[in-house]
């Protein structure tokens, strides 16, 4: 036995979507403009529900989603407040350095130094005292600034140094020559007499004084700050240290936030050397010369270049110089991007850091004419900002991550639009649906772009050079699904019961059986033939047949018929939807005609303006008039009338559909119209109405409108020809045509 597991639907479970599905969702919309390819592409941006699959427009939303998700949780300007707070860390660092160390020489002026008061050395743990090597108690923590007085950071000046001996190294001696067990000299504390120590506190004092007022005045900017602790002697070991970490950081972060498929070879480093930004300011160098000579009309040698930096790119090294000057473009793009979605004055610092950083990297020139080559090469195209409310905290590093993820989705975006015209949709879109949506979305795109091949793949569409054709098994298949609406409506309805007088020779049998009469079918009917023998003789065999003893079946008489469907294609039509509904119904029959009744012909004439005969490979195309004004029945009864004289015998009728009354009739060719209708246009429709009658052809006329023009001429018409008149709904339509189609086609013969 074959066993089953079901499970609940989740949204998530794959259904093979077959070409048979594909053409039932685009046939409505087939029927209504007759271009597959424009169906494909609007069932590809709705999508299939019933398949569980995800249209453009519905993977257009996600992007929006997640774009809104995005703005909503990030505070893109955080990045800036930490390096700010790094900036007043460094700051306050610095301020408590400078008090510290005047506070320790005041207790040297006083006589009493930390050793004295606590035992410990002078200086404890933070990063003061206890690596002096001068007299003042500086490290080599402010060499950049102090070289320029030729002395090591945090010395006296000569005249005070000269007059002191050297501490904090062990052996070395005091002025007076002795030593301590701890390497300090003796004598007055600190190796000092009272003089030089209030002579070192009075110094130190106005130094610190100075010190803290340019602390003061520092630029409000943090671009502005940092670039003028270039030639400050700090006085705080751990300051220094956060401060050149900190400039180290921000260097490196300017050159990737421009440069990052450039310096793969320098990730994971704290900072760039000065031979990496050498080498940087080189390879800038080298490619804007390569751009002088694209501008110039010249041929740059873009392999040279990649021989010589190539090492930078790792394994995403652009193939072209297109292809890295695109990958510049957008990398400029995305930091023009963040500027501007910053609030002003972020912005404005922002700016200011950058400049700083480039220039203390000694890459400024060189940065400013590749921005004047990128934009020229990339003229009049504006950054998106982005207005982010969100609480979530950045490096400067996300930053520029969360704003190529932005684009891409901006991009993408674009892409999936654009996907709609494009004859295919190329798998790099799809690869960036994968990264930013997820595989199970990317795979319903692939579903997508598959729907074309399903329907070539079955037959159904064919490619004509760059046009895409329905095909006449598609149109049959189109057919028999209207066929199916139409008679899943009919279900309940009796049809073909209609009594006839004449005898029919060919035919289906029916259940309902009769007496034979000369010249009938012999159908035999065997059951009943000897019921009414045993009737007549009595019980007992054998059993003696008489000619008034044989009953036959009855059968129906089947009558061939030629029959031409008049469709409307004026504007009115397809303005109020109702055209849909008409070749639904024309499919239908046809469908109808050619699997039940082969025998009989079918001919569809669409008119507007002027009346034309519809082939049936082209049935599925044609669609309603955009252009022409104008209802001609009569036009269009004259074409029907010629068509069926040319067949012999059976019944010849003519189905109109139709939702207004005649506007328009032929003059020597030409079509008149007006409207209101005229006498003159009524009288020619009539006219050609009675010789349709005269020629024993039947006009059955089902309205989609009850305006009072049209039911009056109907009206005439019907007295005229004896033809029967319906009032439909569009969605009723087919019920009332086939119904009476397949009314005229079967009677019940007596």
């Amino acid at each position: 036995m074959i066993s089953y597991k079901y499970s609940f639907w989740d949204g998530t479970q794959s259904l093979d979507i077959t070409a048979d599905d594909i053409l039932d969702a685009i046939s409505e919309d087939l029927l209504e403009r007759g271009d597959p390819r424009q169906a494909l592409r609007r069932l590809m941006q709705r999508g299939m529900r019933g398949q569980n699959l995800m249209g453009l427009q519905q993977m257009q939303q996600r992007l929006k989603e997640r774009r809104q998700q995005r703005l909503d949780q990030y505070n893109l300007g955080s990045f800036m407040d930490k390096f700010q707070q790094a900036l007043e860390e460094i700051l306050e660092l610095e301020r408590q350095g400078i008090d510290r160390r005047v506070e320790d020489a005041r207790h040297r002026a006083d006589g009493n130094t930390p050793e004295n008061r606590d035992g410990q050395p002078s200086g404890g743990q933070d990063g003061g005292a206890q690596n002096d090597q001068s007299q003042d108690g500086d490290g080599q923590d402010g060499q950049q600034g102090s070289q320029q007085s030729g002395r090591q950071p945090g010395q006296m000046p000569p005249s005070m140094a000269g007059q002191q001996g050297q501490r904090g190294q062990s052996g070395q001696q005091s002025p007076s020559g002795q030593q301590g067990q701890d390497g300090q000299p003796s004598g007055q504390p600190g190796g000092l007499d009272p003089e030089q120590a209030q002579r070192l506190l009075e110094y130190l004092q106005k130094t610190a004084e100075a010190k803290r007022e340019r602390l003061e005045k520092l630029p409000q900017d943090i671009g502005g700050a940092l670039k003028d602790l270039q030639d400050y002697d700090f006085w705080d070991g751990e300051a220094k240290q956060k401060y050149d970490e900190l400039m180290d950081q921000l260097k490196q972060q300017m050159a990737q936030n421009m440069f990052q498929n450039m310096m793969q070879g320098m990730q994971g480093m704290q900072g760039m050397s000065p031979e990496q930004m050498q080498g940087m300011r080189a390879m800038l160098r080298d490619l804007n010369q390569m751009l002088r000579e694209q501008r110039e009309g010249g041929q740059p040698n873009f392999q040279e270049f990649m021989d010589k930096w190539g090492q930078n790119f790792g394994d995403d090294a652009p193939q072209s110089l297109d292809e890295l000057l695109d990958q510049l473009h957008d990398r400029s793009q995305q930091l023009q991007s963040l500027m501007q979605s910053l609030a002003p004055d972020q912005r404005r610092q922002m700016d200011d850091l950058m400049q700083s950083m480039y220039e203390q990297m000694g890459m400024q020139d060189e940065m400013q004419e590749l921005a004047q080559n990128l934009s020229e090469l990339y003229p009049m195209e504006r950054p998106e900002s982005y207005p982010f409310r969100g609480d979530n905290d950045l490096s400067m590093q996300e930053a520029m991550r969360l704003m190529e993820e932005m684009a891409k989705l901006e991009e993408l975006e674009q892409d999936l639009r654009a996907a709609q015209h494009a004859p295919e949709i190329p798998d790099a879109t799809i690869d960036q649906v994968r990264e930013l949506l997820g595989e199970e979305e990317a795979q319903q795109l692939e579903n997508l772009r598959d729907l074309a091949k399903k329907l070539e793949d079955a037959g159904y569409v064919q490619r004509n050079g760059d046009r895409m054709e329905v095909t006449p098994r598609a149109l049959r298949k189109i057919g028999q699904k209207a066929l199916r609406e139409v008679f899943d409506k009919l279900k309940k309805d009796r049809v073909g019961n209609h009594a006839m007088e004449r005898r029919g020779q060919m035919g289906d049998r029916s259940d309902e059986a009769k007496r034979y009469e000369f010249g009938d079918p012999f159908l035999l009917d065997l059951e009943r033939t000897v019921r009414n023998a045993i009737e007549r003789q009595g019980a007992g065999v054998p059993i003696r047949l008489t000619p008034d003893d044989f009953e036959v079946y009855r059968t129906e008489h089947q009558t061939q018929c030629s029959t031409v469907l008049l469709l409307d294609q004026s504007r009115s039509m397809g303005y109020t939807g109702r055209w849909l509904a008409a070749k639904k119904v024309a499919l239908a029959l046809q469908s109808l005609i050619r699997s039940q009744f082969p025998r009989d012909q079918m001919d569809v004439i669409g008119f507007a303006a002027y009346a034309t005969e519809i082939k049936a490979d082209e049935l599925a195309k044609v669609t309603w008039s955009y252009e022409s004004s104008g209802t001609n029945m009569h036009h269009a009864l004259m074409l029907a009338r010629k068509h069926l004289n040319r067949t012999k015998g059976g019944t010849k009728q003519i189905i109109m559909v139709t939702d207004g009354e005649p506007t328009a009739h032929l003059e020597r060719g030409y079509a008149y119209f007006a409207y209101p209708p005229t006498h003159r246009t009524i009288r020619e429709t009539l006219r050609e109405v009675e010789r349709c009658t005269r020629e024993g052809i039947v006009i059955n006329t089902f309205m989609l409108e009850q305006s009072y023009y049209l039911m009056e001429f109907v009206s005439q018409m019907a007295k005229l020809n004896g033809g029967r008149v319906f009032y439909s709904s569009p969605e009723k339509l087919g019920e009332y045509v086939l119904v009476d189609y397949l009314g005229s086609k079967k009677r019940n013969v007596r």
